[in-house]
């Protein structure tokens, strides 16, 4: 029966063939033939062996169920692996994994499993980033509450806030492509890795077979590849993750009701809040990735510790490679989706980021004018301190900052009535949002674009 929620809840499917028991099992098989055909262009084996080879080397003919009936008596899946397909392969059965040893094959089908990951999270991460530079810039000039230790700061657009997102993406898919060969990297030099069961054209070997694979040539190995490039890799998936659920956590801040400046999409007509209260519109989506993300930030640390192995290799890292690289994956995949999907039927509620701006009183203006009074003359201790007890009036009172500020003669006797008014326009104090916006845009749609 069904234990794990990836196998009815969680996960999309193009993500969980790559991991899922048939596709270890293909990509196995796929390096068991390019074995063969390595040795076949080095004279080893003929082209008739390799061709038989060839032939049965397909997850149709050597079946996992067959391999699994193979390895409830030897209690070793490779030995189970080989001897399915040397009875398959019959007269040519007599070179399958020739000069190999588990971890060549293991290690390297791994290694394909993270090399197809890789793709399919570049694709992904890019989708990403072009919905939030569609929301970015469609937003660059809406003007909203910025915000910082949780109360209200200085005016902020929220083309900058998603601009700030399409950066760290953009990092992100920089690091993916640095790591992607550290990461894809397979390894043919037998039991502890010197290559003696290969030959003296063990080199050649291995690069012919990893060559056929697409994946990259380690330099030195002991009988596993070394698992900083797993913790490599997994680091950032921990790190798409945190990125992502930061991201769907300021959603979910904003979608507060005392708030209310941004939404999931919510389908009125079917969908349910809660089960006892009929008005509840919860970001439930954003808040399923977020739970999500924390799995895969946990991965992280048996990651570092599965590079503790004894001397050349022990076995104590198996078992949990099953579920650090896989979970972590599939899961970070989910993510990455369902964080595509809350942003592409975002509700902005511009109306409702005016109102809370205004409902501030004129307070978040206050850096404005002390700056101003700065550019007039006042010294700049001064100025703080004459908006610091002016802020502190209007909060007390209630009152707007404006009308407090008008009452100060310090203040007023360096401005005009008309100059003073435009001081509290929010508008007026955004910097250079939109062209830091334009900027993210531009870098991270030119970064995209590259192979």
């Amino acid at each position: 029966m069904p234990v794990s929620p990836l196998d009815y809840r969680y996960g999309r499917d193009v993500a969980k063939e790559i991991w899922s028991r048939e596709g270890r099992h293909a990509r196995s098989l796929e390096v068991e033939r390019a074995l063969i055909w390595a040795h076949s262009k080095m004279g080893r084996v003929s082209p008739e062996d390799y061709d038989a080879i060839a032939e049965i080397a397909d997850p149709g003919i050597v079946t996992a169920d067959r391999v699994d009936e193979l390895e409830a008596e030897t209690k070793h899946d490779i030995m189970a692996l080989t001897k399915a397909m040397a009875e398959a392969a019959g007269d040519a059965g007599w070179c399958v994994h020739l000069g190999a040893t588990s971890n060549d094959i293991v290690d390297s089908a791994v290694a394909l499993q993270i090399k197809d990951s890789i793709a399919l999270q570049e694709k992904s991460t890019i989708k990403l980033i072009e919905t939030l530079c569609i929301i970015a810039e469609r937003e660059k000039d809406t003007v909203m509450l910025g915000r910082t230790h949780g109360q209200a700061a200085v005016p902020i657009t929220f083309g900058l806030k998603v601009a700030v997102w399409i950066d760290e993406m953009r990092r992100h898919l920089e690091r993916l492509r640095e790591i992607r060969p550290r990461s894809i990297t397979g390894k043919f030099l037998g039991a502890v890795g010197t290559g003696a069961a290969q030959g003296e054209r063990a080199l050649e070997l291995q690069d012919l077979v990893l060559e056929e694979l697409g994946l990259e040539i380690p330099v030195a190995t002991t009988q596993v590849v070394g698992r900083d490039r797993y913790i490599e890799w997994v680091g950032w998936m921990a790190n798409v993750a945190t990125t992502i659920e930061k991201i769907l956590q300021e959603i979910r801040n904003l979608q507060r009701t005392e708030i209310g400046e941004v939404a999931e999409a919510f389908d009125s007509k079917k969908q349910v809040g809660s089960s006892t209260m009929a008005h509840k519109k919860n970001p439930i989506t954003a808040e399923n990735a977020c739970g999500l993300a924390r799995i895969v930030r946990s991965m992280i640390i048996p990651s570092y510790e599965n590079a503790l192995l004894w001397h050349e290799r022990d076995l104590a890292n198996s078992s949990s490679e099953r579920f650090t690289l896989s979970h972590s994956m599939i899961l970070l995949d989910d993510v990455i989706a369902k964080c595509d999907r809350v942003l592409s039927g975002l509700v902005v509620d511009r109306s409702r980021m005016r109102g809370n701006i205004e409902s501030q009183n004129g307070l978040i203006m206050a850096e404005k004018v002390m700056l101003e009074l700065v550019d007039r003359g006042m010294p700049r201790d001064m100025a703080h301190e004459e908006l610091r007890s002016a802020s502190m009036v209007a909060v007390e009172t209630g009152s707007n900052l404006e009308e407090v500020c008008r009452n100060s003669e310090s203040i007023m006797k360096l401005f005009s009535e008309d100059e003073f008014s435009g001081l509290f326009e929010p508008e007026s104090h955004l910097g250079s949002s939109i062209q830091i916006v334009d900027r993210a845009i531009a870098i991270a749609k030119d970064q995209a674009s590259q192979k």
